[in-house]
């Protein structure tokens, strides 16, 4: 699949490759590219092909977040057709556009919460704003040693809680830290992003793809149910009342994926100290 704003692919193994491909804009978000991540999220959450996503990007920079040069459209006095889906630009209408807008592009970060898939974001460069919510809302992350992650939308004049930041940023690195950093919209650079947890590692940038098939070549060593169902579990956990419901949620994956004929194939090669070999489907 190849859309206009960004390119994806899986290998036979299983690993799918989401790549932002607008390094000539330092691959900000337009409208386009959120339509087209919309789209790519809707086929994922279907596609068993594809066990586990990669997503990284061309170029120098992850993602400089919003694509400031399309908010011009509504300066503008002529509505060009290819927008008008996204802004109507009578006066008392305004509020009403950006709001639709700020909806769709913020259910991008549900909708990757929600795909049974892992997803391992490689970073380098500048993951700003959006770019930020995005890198927050994969599972794991992997930086290069130049990456920098920020709440740019702050220092824009919005808020500095957008697309999930309150949420997933307070549980990767604590109340205190992620208040700093949303207040202040300052850069957290790849050596205190390790320190504090929120990536996973930090490697030069020739190895960060390297690094993350490595990963997801691990990932794939398990049942494809098995890791479907943890995702879940690791959602659900997130907002979950207490141990007893969560205790309940793991028993029934448990059930349900000792019952599948992976569990099968899994238990042989871990008796027979060999690799697992699971259907793609």
């Amino acid at each position: 699949m190849e859309i206009e704003t960004i390119k994806f692919e899986v290998e036979e193994n299983g690993i799918g490759y989401l790549i932002f491909n607008r390094p000539e804009k330092a691959n900000a978000i337009s409208f386009q590219m959120v339509e087209d991540l919309h789209s790519l999220f809707d086929s994922l959450m279907t596609n068993l092909d594809c066990r586990v996503l990669i997503m990284r990007a061309e170029g120098k920079v992850f993602n400089a977040g919003q694509d400031l040069s399309d908010g011009t459209i509504l300066k503008s006095k002529k509505k060009p057709d290819h927008l008008k889906k996204y802004y109507y630009l009578d006066v008392p209408e305004v509020v009403k556009s950006f709001m639709y807008y700020q909806w769709r592009i913020a259910d991008i970060i549900v909708k990757m919460r929600k795909i049974s898939q892992p997803i391992i974001a490689v970073v380098q460069g500048a993951a700003m704003g959006a770019g930020f919510s995005i890198a927050m809302a994969a599972d794991i992350r992997i930086a290069g040693k130049n990456a920098k992650f920020n709440a740019g939308y702050i220092n824009i004049g919005l808020t500095g809680a957008d697309m999930g930041s309150s949420y997933f940023l307070p549980r990767l690195i604590g109340l205190s830290r992620a208040s700093e950093l949303l207040y202040t919209g300052r850069f957290l650079n790849a050596e205190e992003a390790l320190k504090t947890g929120f990536v996973l590692k930090v490697v030069e940038e020739e190895y960060l793809l390297n690094s993350a098939m490595e990963l997801a070549r691990e990932m794939l060593k398990k049942s494809p149910l098995g890791l479907r169902m943890t995702k879940q579990a690791l959602n659900l956990s997130l907002n979950s009342p207490s141990l007893e419901t969560m205790i309940q949620l793991e028993n029934r994956g448990q059930v349900l994926s000792g019952s599948s004929k992976d569990v099968f194939e899994a238990f042989n090669a871990y008796m027979e100290k060999r690799e697992p070999k699971f259907p793609l489907s």
